[in-house]
């Protein structure tokens, strides 16, 4: 994992095209926003976490299982 140290309105960039903006800290909150393509997806881990779930259960449907 890189760890970087960034203050207010500072931004680190990842690849060409993503961009991560430092916006506020109030306390233990940090306030990010994200500059990306629109054919880039963004999510909040959790968020993720439950559509990759979501998407391997429905994997495992059969067709017999979906009603006519």
């Amino acid at each position: 994992m890189l760890v970087l140290t960034r203050k207010v309105h500072q931004s680190i960039m990842i690849g060409d095209e993503i961009e991560v903006v430092v916006l506020e800290v109030r306390g233990e909150q940090v306030r990010l926003g994200i500059k990306a393509p629109k054919n880039v997806t963004v999510h909040r881990q959790e968020i993720y976490s439950q559509i990759k779930t979501e998407n391997i259960e429905a994997a495992k449907t059969q067709p017999e299982d979906v009603p006519d």
